[in-house]
């Protein structure tokens, strides 16, 4: 199988997971949305009012002069939770996008935990 028809089929898996765990979340004012995103350079996470479709707080590691690592993911984490915080949010639910709870997903979630964020 060439590269493109296996970079296509894990395209389309992830989109089938996508929707898949978008169906059973839902975020509002009072436990937004927290989802992640990451590509090969860089990690970007939003908490999102789903209700009203705004964006509460938004961090990215490229901001930050930060690469896509389990180490960076936790600076990244520690950030968002800060702007969370400042926002008045404590409680959030979060949506992996379609990526697999492993990685540099899993260290994100767990240090959102550890900074005082419930999910």
């Amino acid at each position: 199988m060439s590269r493109a028809k296996d970079l296509a089929k894990k395209n389309a898996l992830r989109a089938r997971r996508k929707r898949r765990v978008r169906g059973s979340i839902f975020g509002t004012a009072e436990k937004p949305r927290v989802t992640i995103f990451k590509s090969n350079k860089y990690l970007s996470a939003q908490a999102v009012n789903d209700v009203e479709g705004v964006t509460l707080a938004a961090v990215s590691s490229q901001t930050m002069g930060l690469k896509v690592s389990k180490e960076n993911a936790v600076k990244v984490a520690a950030q968002f939770a800060e702007n969370l915080k400042s926002a008045g949010i404590e409680t959030v639910v979060f949506d992996r996008n379609g990526y697999l709870y492993h990685g540099v997903v899993a260290a994100f979630a767990d240090a959102l935990r550890e900074n005082g964020i419930k999910l």
